[in-house]
């Protein structure tokens, strides 16, 4: 009960902004501005685009540094959390420098007539960017969780390693995997810093964000902002809620 009274200053730190949202939408007269529904398209279909993309590159790399022993580990690691680590800001203007039209990437590409400046691409480019460090990291604790020794025993019972990545490993780590996976969802949708500067155009819900705020002033954009909620919340909070269903089970169940 003491803790519950401790906690109380937290929570309602942490609740009074979205309290305040609530009380300050103009729900009489809730509408989007001109062009939020497109902002809303780009986000909900690149992020469509973005996603599968993480999860197929990130998926490998996380089992990797799960299960790797090589010295190259710690190497690798540290490039994946220094993107992870470095502001969004920071890694839009890199990103610029490696693949905008004078950049050392982006030069090649443009004579192979690819370009990566202000177009779908580079909107997911910049997605993937911001969301594939969440997702590795999440995934390699995931497939850390997985006991070694049923893998082995698949070895052992002759299944190949396909098998044991498809019926096995994944299976376990699905739920570690989820959470991942909704952390890089909320990072793809949510994406700012790095959008703005290496992607100006097309123009995404946060993006869109900002430019209504500026223009019109904080009352312009709860339309908009409700919607960005709609679209990020619900899924990650419906992983969230399986995950902590999971640790309640294997708690009441010590058979397991």
């Amino acid at each position: 009960m003491i803790s519950l009274w401790l906690a109380i200053p937290a929570l309602a730190l942490l609740a009074i902004p979205f309290i305040t949202l609530i009380s300050v939408t103009p729900w009489r007269g809730f509408h989007l501005a001109y062009g939020d529904w497109h902002s809303v398209s780009i986000s909900l279909g690149l992020s469509a685009v973005a996603v599968p993309i993480i999860v197929v590159m990130g998926i490998p790399l996380a089992l990797w540094m799960a299960r790797s022993e090589s010295r190259w580990r710690a190497w690798v690691e540290a490039a994946v959390m220094i993107p992870l680590l470095t502001p969004p800001l920071a890694m839009g203007i890199l990103l610029v420098s490696v693949y905008g039209p004078y950049g050392s990437l982006g030069e090649g590409l443009s004579r192979l007539g690819v370009s990566l400046t202000n177009n779908a691409g580079a909107f997911v480019l910049a997605q993937i960017y911001g969301a594939l460090p969440y997702f590795v990291m999440s995934a390699r604790a995931a497939f850390e969780g997985v006991p070694a020794d049923v893998e082995e025993a698949g070895k052992t019972l002759g299944a190949s390693r396909w098998n044991i990545l498809t019926q096995l490993t994944l299976p376990i780590a699905s739920r570690g995997l989820a959470t991942g996976l909704a952390i890089a969802w909320v990072r793809v949708i949510g994406e700012f810093g790095i959008v703005m500067v290496f992607c100006y155009f097309p123009q995404g819900i946060p993006v869109k964000l900002f430019i209504n705020l500026q223009n019109d002033g904080v009352d312009s954009v709860y339309s908009l902002l409700w919607i960005l909620l709609i679209s990020t919340l619900p899924f990650p909070l419906w992983c969230f809620s399986r995950m902590g269903k999971h640790a309640k089970g294997n708690i009441l169940s010590p058979s397991e």
